[in-house]
């Protein structure tokens, strides 16, 4: 059964809050929730499935349903990073078709800043059983050094640089500007960029995402019940998914899980990539982009380098706007799983919600991809495109 079509996001919300030291974590999953349902026109009352990930508190869903007195058949608590939403509202379309679920609630919500979590440059903890742990843990591993491994290779096989990869800052300062709640609303040059502290070699401090806290939200529900609402109809056409690890020691650091997500959506939405007319797009860091670009093949690998260097990301200006709220760059990184906030610029895009100065004019289909975990040694990808009908 093709699940094209079987789904519509009616429901996006992306909590203003960007330090709440005042709030719990459980109380930010809450208030996005409520937002999401207002945006859509619903109560709690009508939501009969649940799904959020690791970043919710306690046992996750039984937890959250609990205190968020829901009354549900059905929940999900899929953890895959930063991909982990965008893979929820694909799941979310399965449990749809199968009669599981109508109306599907997704939450988000963290507090890193507040926590002063050094969500980049800690070594992060692991568990002992973890198969990976005894072979990478002694070294002290730390995310930005796993993503400067993969900036390094990528210039070492194709020629990219910093400045080129500078430009995918700019872009999406460019874009925060307009953005009252975003972080970094100041826009950068490459210079800017290039002369920032160096965190891990090649990856200077603007090439890193920000910290922040709040959160997000979505709601999904079958076509009958999104027709029925009166809000603009954006409807899930394309969904993929794909993680990608060590191969048993080939490991290949010059592309990523998007290169089979991308084409499994692509494949179900029937459309090319010509057709897409916005993106949002992981930015951890900007080599995050620049090879999610690639693999999802809106430029030949190797070529990120140039597309980005053509501006080709600033709406207005460029083949491909991406991020037109700032996106994690310069507006906010609420969690490890902040792949909820790709799915809410690209409804509002779709819905042509989106602030004035970045909205694109051709908004009737758009792509929302995530990626998460460590992209220099395992990742799990996944893609939504999405239509507005």
């Amino acid at each position: 059964m093709s699940l094209k079509g079987k789904s519509y996001i009616v429901g996006a919300f992306e909590h203003p809050t960007r330090k709440a030291p005042d709030k719990s974590v459980a109380q930010l999953h809450a208030e996005c929730a409520k937002g999401a349902l207002e945006d859509a026109g619903l109560t709690k009352d009508d939501v009969d499935g649940y799904f959020c990930a690791g970043d919710a508190p306690g046992m996750g869903p039984l937890s959250m349903v609990d205190y968020m007195n829901l009354k549900v058949r059905h929940v999900d608590s899929t953890d895959i990073g930063g991909s982990s939403y965008l893979m929820m509202v694909a799941h979310a379309t399965e449990a749809i078709a199968a009669g599981r679920c109508n109306i599907a609630l997704c939450t988000l919500a963290g507090r890193p800043r507040s926590e002063g979590q050094a969500t980049g440059t800690a070594a992060r903890a692991g568990n002992p059983a973890q198969p990976d742990m005894m072979f990478e843990y002694p070294y002290g591993p730390t995310v930005v050094n796993m993503y400067a491994m993969c900036a390094a290779r990528h210039m070492y096989e194709y020629g990219t640089t910093s400045e080129q990869l500078a430009w995918i800052k700019v872009a999406a300062s460019t874009h925060a500007q307009y953005n009252p709640h975003a972080m970094l609303r100041d826009v950068v040059t490459v210079e800017d960029v290039v002369n920032s502290p160096m965190v891990s070699t090649p990856l200077h401090r603007l090439d890193c995402c920000v910290i922040s806290d709040g959160g997000g939200a979505l709601i999904v529900t079958k076509p009958e019940i999104a027709k029925s609402l009166k809000r603009p109809l954006v409807k899930v056409i394309g969904m993929g998914e794909a993680p990608k690890g060590q191969m048993g020691g080939q490991v290949d650091l010059t592309y990523s899980g998007a290169r089979y997500s991308g084409a499994a959506a692509f494949e179900m939405a029937g459309v090319k990539h010509s057709d897409i007319k916005y993106a949002s797009i992981y930015d951890s860091f900007t080599i995050t982009v620049l090879m999610q670009i690639e693999d999802l093949g809106f430029c030949e690998k190797g070529q990120g380098g140039k597309f980005v260097s053509d501006g080709n990301l600033i709406s207005g200006v460029g083949k491909l706007p991406f991020n037109t709220d700032g996106g994690g760059l310069c507006n906010n990184h609420p969690a490890n799983r902040g792949g909820i906030t790709k799915v809410i610029e690209a409804v509002r895009q779709a819905r042509g919600e989106a602030h004035p100065k970045v909205q694109v004019p051709n908004h009737d289909i758009v792509l929302a991809h995530g990626t998460g975990g460590s992209l220099g040694t395992r990742h799990g990808s996944a893609t939504l495109i999405l239509e507005r009908e």
